[in-house]
């Protein structure tokens, strides 16, 4: 009998790709993947190591895979993701409990790495990051009518606070005939939703061309039969086209929604965080998108708490959200993140103050969210169906991306019931806690 395999995948999107290739070459290897990693002969830590939150995650997945292993319930541990690459030698010397660590760049390696730690062997596995496979088979971890769709790797934007360019390496594009071929065979598993997702969407293309190619690659996989929406996931402002623009507004496929981190609006805080622009240019792009993609639901990421901030640039960020009024909106505290410029920058706020900041920002766009809510009652928006509790179904509209945003609770007659991944009318006639509730229509 094969030995089993489990996936503990932790981070983002993008490191869920990962997991899910690394499963794809696990099976090709023989072995037979497990879907409770705690039954599993080897576990595989896919980590995040992006801030310190995301650490203290990793390691208590990690952990809790060693107290399996002592109770003799799995044989070994690996770690792999953006925490092994980015801690190299600390991760078996500090947890001795682990029995591989393999570096992105080994990803394509798992099985052998994997084997190394069944067989009782101590692998420490770091080839070059650009080793890491951008291609290929993947075992799905996302419902079936859902694909998230990675179209680049690493990034070169340099912002002072993060640690990903070093962990990730330069900016790298996938070919466009590649995340085609991708894409439809993700359309003939059934997928419904594709949503393009990268360190930078928005730079696509830049590497290989020169120019960038997002528009070209939405309008390419506009193409493909089965696919009813596509999502633009992790955008940068300076690379925000009309074209793109454009784009959005005219492929009905391509949903009006666009995620695009701007992180704060100060001018000195956004220079000392090496991003371009001030509160007057970004609230001129905000109204520039807006104007140009009718009904354009924008997300954006905040951090409150950098180095330096003062109370009246704290204040300005509040009035930037209120003023604005953003559909989606997440902010973080400042992660002091050792390695990079802003962490030996003077300034550095305490923790609590940080959090306190950071959910000032946080209800203040509870309140917009409840606000744009209850003002669409009346309304009837399409609702992609994800599942139910007791008699009330939920789903997300075009304005919900999943894991990140809420979504829609609503109610079907009797025979009317649809099916998870299903498409159905939702008539809206509340909103509570930032959540829309109504009832299905014909």
């Amino acid at each position: 009998m094969p030995y089993s395999v489990g996936l503990v995948n932790l981070g983002c999107a993008k490191n869920q790709v990962d997991g899910e290739r690394m499963l794809a070459a696990l099976r090709r290897a023989g072995y037979r993947v497990e879907p409770d990693a705690a039954r599993a002969d080897a576990v595989v830590v896919n980590t995040c190591g992006f801030i310190e939150a995301a650490k203290r995650e990793a390691i208590g997945e990690i952990l809790e895979c060693a107290r399996l292993k002592a109770q003799g319930r799995i044989r070994a541990i690996v770690v792999t993701g953006c925490l092994a690459e980015r801690y190299r030698g600390q991760v078996m010397r500090e947890l001795p409990e682990v029995d591989a660590v393999a570096g992105i760049g080994a990803d394509g390696d798992i099985a052998a790495v994997v084997a190394k730690a069944l067989g009782g062997g101590k692998p420490q596995v770091f080839p070059d990051k650009e080793c890491l496979p951008l291609d290929g088979e993947r075992v799905p971890l996302s419902p079936p009518w859902t694909a998230y769709l990675k179209i680049a790797e690493g990034c070169d934007n340099r912002c002072s606070y993060c640690a990903i360019p070093a962990i990730r390496g330069r900016y790298r594009s996938r070919a466009p005939e590649k995340i085609e071929r991708e894409a439809r065979a993700l359309a003939a598993r059934g997928v419904k939703e594709l949503v393009l997702i990268a360190q930078d969407t928005t730079r696509y293309g830049a590497d290989l061309t020169g120019r960038l190619m997002l528009p070209e690659l939405l309008r390419r996989l506009c193409g493909i039969g089965g696919v009813e929406w596509i999502r633009v996931l992790y955008g940068y402002p300076d690379f925000v086209t009309d074209e793109l623009l454009k784009t959005i507004a005219e492929e009905k496929k391509v949903v009006p929604y666009i995620d695009l981190p701007l992180q704060h609006c100060d001018r000195e805080i956004l220079r000392s965080m090496r991003r371009g622009g001030d509160r007057s240019s970004l609230e001129a792009l905000i109204r520039r998108m807006r104007a140009a993609v009718p009904g354009l639901v924008l997300r954006t990421t905040l951090i409150a708490g950098y180095p330096g901030e003062t109370e009246e640039q704290f204040g300005e960020l509040c009035d930037f959200v209120r003023e604005n009024r953003f559909e989606r909106l997440g902010c973080f505290a400042y992660s002091q993140e050792e390695g990079t410029p802003a962490a030996a920058l003077p300034g550095q706020i305490g923790a609590e103050e940080k959090r306190r900041r950071a959910q000032v920002v946080t209800e203040m766009q509870m309140e917009i969210m409840q606000e744009q809510g209850e003002r669409m009652a009346g309304q009837t928006l399409r609702v992609l169906t994800e599942g139910c509790e007791g008699n009330r179904w939920f789903g997300r509209s075009y304005m919900d991306s999943p894991d990140v945003d809420g979504g829609v609770w609503f109610r079907a007659p009797a025979g009317e019931e649809p099916a998870p991944g299903e498409f159905v009318r939702v008539k809206i006639t509340g909103c509570a806690d930032g959540e829309l509730a109504g009832e299905r229509v014909s």
